[in-house]
């Protein structure tokens, strides 16, 4: 049983589904649009090394966010 001192907080969780809709929505679009444009992906890929993480707190990882991103594009490969 999670006890209420370490479930997640209500804004937590919906931003956690917000996020996962918004992934998968975009994958699907990524997809489509590759699909009828084809080079979508690579023109994504080429722009990954200029993304950061914009975290103020200490906590930002632009590495982490980068290799997120080409995870994300070459999942959208094999699909």
């Amino acid at each position: 049983m999670i006890d209420a001192e370490s479930r997640p907080s209500d804004s937590a969780v919906q931003a956690r589904q917000r996020e996962m809709a918004a992934e998968h929505i975009l994958f699907q679009v990524v997809r489509h649009v590759e699909a009828q444009h084809p080079g979508l992906i690579d023109r994504i890929e080429d722009s990954i090394d200029h993304l950061g993480d914009p975290a103020k707190d200490g906590t930002g990882d632009d590495e982490a966010v980068r290799d997120t991103a080409r995870r994300f594009l070459a999942s959208a490969r094999k699909g």
